[in-house]
């Protein structure tokens, strides 16, 4: 008998899966994790810059060759379209463990912050103007629609991932966006801003401390890169200040970066996006909106809406604290019973916050998880607040990326054909928000260095 089920009901099926495939989905996360950090890091040299590739991108290029053969593969391994669009919902659950391990590194630098002065401070202003000013008007000319908010309001790192995909799910346009300039920045990134730095030192049109201090977009492979290449044309005997300022920086960027572009660089980006898209899209005949949904549709409202529950959120962080173990472990040789005590209390805090944000649900959760996990990260502040901070410093920074984007190259297999038809318009738009936001912050600087 013809199934007359609606493309909605057949849908809604896909993002609902078995236990059966839930079970082989967070077995596939665990065995990528564990292959891509046995690999390690490599790194090799393209002209005057350096790619450095963690574990991390072979993690997402694994998952995405696992998804991406679905077909081929036995039913018990198989991680078809509808397992991949429900890892895009895990992803959106597991990223919340990253902020808790960024929450209580704020935390922790806060007094680091308050040495740093006001031209660090206002630097923030030049990311976002930078990114906009470049990036947006760039995407749109380029046909690029609502990819652009997701790729153009940041740089694109793991803290914006979690602010997407809170604010619109990771299986939608925007998530798609940030994904995007997530993977460019990540292969490419290193090497693009060295280049850029390189040569924007090289014409000695700004104070080498202006371009110090542009280093440090929030990424430490692309501002240790960048600030290779500025040293190379300062005077040597700046090269320690140069260091300290990019570091500086770039402590500064992750710390207040996340809550600027929470608050101001996304809704600022959105407003833009709906006033000049009407006037620079028609510059294009290639309109990305013209590709379609993610498969299995888009993600916000579907975890919103009772298909993503409790126990699906309670299986992502699982599986994204299975990777971080595995992490910890393998690539930093953290003691296991290290790494559990951190986890139990980033799991302790993710469900502490799941049960404010239950009892506030007019307040967005973000918000909720964002304030409690500084607060907490504050040290003294709390009577337990060492104790807690000391066991989640067991926990590496970058063992969270590597379970993040296991899900994430699953994730982006099902996109694969819409990201294969943005091709080269998306990474040129990634690429020029990169360029925006050093060359804002560096202009920014420059007012403070006259």
């Amino acid at each position: 008998m013809t199934s007359t089920s609606s493309p909605a009901d057949q849908a809604a099926a896909t993002v609902k899966p078995a236990s059966t495939g839930k079970f082989t989905l967070l077995l596939a996360v665990l065995i990528i994790v564990a292959v891509a950090e046995t690999i390690g890091v490599v790194q090799f040299q393209i002209g005057p810059g350096k790619v450095l590739l963690q574990p991390m991108v072979w993690a997402l290029l694994i998952a995405a060759a696992w998804g991406l053969s679905a077909r081929y593969l036995p039913a018990a391994a198989r991680i078809g379209p509808g397992l991949q669009t429900y890892a895009g919902q895990l992803l959106n659950a597991g990223l919340l463990l990253f902020v808790i391990k960024m929450g209580f590194t704020v935390g922790g630098a806060l007094p680091e912050v308050q040495k740093a002065g006001w031209a660090l401070i206002f630097q923030e202003l030049g990311h976002t103007f930078g990114t906009l000013v470049l990036g947006l008007p760039i995407a749109l000319l380029l046909g690029v629609k609502r990819e652009a908010v997701g790729a153009t309001f940041s740089i694109g790192r793991e803290g914006n991932l979690v602010i997407i995909g809170e604010k619109y799910g990771m299986n939608s346009a925007e998530g798609r966006g940030v994904l995007a300039e997530y993977i460019t920045g990540t292969v490419l990134g290193a090497l693009f801003i060295a280049l850029l730095a390189g040569f924007v030192a090289s014409l000695h049109i700004f104070d080498p401390r202006s371009l110090a201090m542009g280093a440090g977009v929030g990424s430490g492979s692309m501002m240790a890169a960048a600030i290779g290449t500025i040293n190379g044309h300062s005077p040597p005997e700046m090269a320690k200040e140069l260091i300290a300022i990019a570091s500086a920086a770039n402590l500064m960027t992750a710390v207040l970066g996340f809550y600027f572009a929470l608050f101001f660089s996304l809704p600022v980006c959105s407003w833009l996006y709906d006033r000049l898209e009407p006037v620079l899209g028609r510059f294009s005949s290639f309109k990305s909106g013209d590709l379609g949904p993610s498969i299995a549709g888009s993600g916000a409202g579907e975890a919103k809406h009772g298909t993503f529950g409790f126990s699906d959120s309670l299986l992502a962080w699982i599986t994204v604290a299975g990777g971080v173990l595995i992490g910890n472990s393998l690539t930093y040789k953290v003691p296991l019973l290290q790494s559990g005590t951190g986890l139990l209390v980033v799991l302790a805090v993710v469900l502490l916050v799941d049960v404010l944000a239950r009892l506030l649900s007019k307040v967005p959760h973000i918000l909720i998880l964002v304030a409690v996990t500084t607060v907490l990260g504050i040290p003294g502040l709390l009577p337990f607040s060492n104790a807690m901070i000391a066991s989640v410093d067991k926990l590496n920074f970058l063992a969270f990326t590597t379970p993040v984007l296991t899900l994430a190259g699953f994730s982006v297999a099902k996109d694969l054909p819409i990201f294969r038809k943005l091709s080269w318009r998306i990474v040129v738009v990634s690429l020029t928000a990169a360029a925006g936001t050093f060359l804002g912050a560096t202009l920014i600087a420059e007012f403070f260095h006259r």
